[in-house]
């Protein structure tokens, strides 16, 4: 049985390994390789420590992996919703042009947004937009760092305004299933997972 401290532990020292990795030549194609597992092991940890394995939890759960996925299909193939982009290599095996892992990217950047903000008093439709705007702040974190480790890229050109609305309606419908599901919003190691993924991106605007 997994506990918190010891999986904090090795998580960190996974993405503090990611960093070093994924920066230096000799090492980058092995760690961006190595991205997709980093990413399915943090969804295996954050999902492991909910306390609430309820329907409406397993509901939020597939909602989230297949809104995020078969969006991502939608604009990857149509242009529509966020703008001109593709995936390239490093998020692992594409069906349709998208990796599956982007579904649970979807759901690990979700459902720790939503944790975030559940202790805020604010009506529920609030909280879904505070977390969904959390979201898109994120992925304007990740954009020009996911570029340059050949996650996806926009042709050449800066993510437009279109990803970012798209971010958010997107996250907003989600977080929607996340407060009004019935299930206890709790877990020991959503808050540190988030601030170690805005660490990892934060960190190689650095370099």
């Amino acid at each position: 049985m997994l506990k918190p401290k010891p999986t904090l532990y090795l998580l960190l020292s996974m993405y503090i390994a990611g960093i070093i990795g994924l920066n230096l030549e000799i090492s980058a194609d092995i760690f961006k390789f190595l991205t997709p597992f980093n990413l399915l092991f943090s969804g295996f940890v954050l999902i492991s420590f909910h306390v609430d394995k309820n329907k409406a939890f397993a509901f939020f759960t597939v909602s989230t992996l297949m809104i995020g996925y078969w969006i991502e299909v939608i604009g990857v193939n149509t242009g529509l919703i966020f703008g001109n982009y593709q995936y390239i290599t490093t998020l692992g095996f594409e069906v349709f042009n998208v990796p599956l892992m982007i579904g649970v990217n979807w759901l690990i950047v979700a459902y720790c947004s939503g944790h975030i903000l559940n202790k805020v008093a604010v009506p529920k439709i609030l909280k879904a937009a505070f977390a969904s705007a959390l979201m898109t702040a994120f992925d304007y974190l990740v954009e020009p760092i996911a570029i340059r480790l050949d996650m996806w890229n926009w042709f050449g050109e800066i993510p437009p305004l279109s990803n970012y609305i798209g971010w958010f309606c997107t996250s907003f419908i989600i977080q929607l299933i996340y407060f009004y599901a019935p299930f206890k919003k709790e877990n020991p190691v959503a808050i540190w997972l988030f601030a170690l993924q805005t660490l990892f991106f934060g960190i190689q605007w650095l370099f």
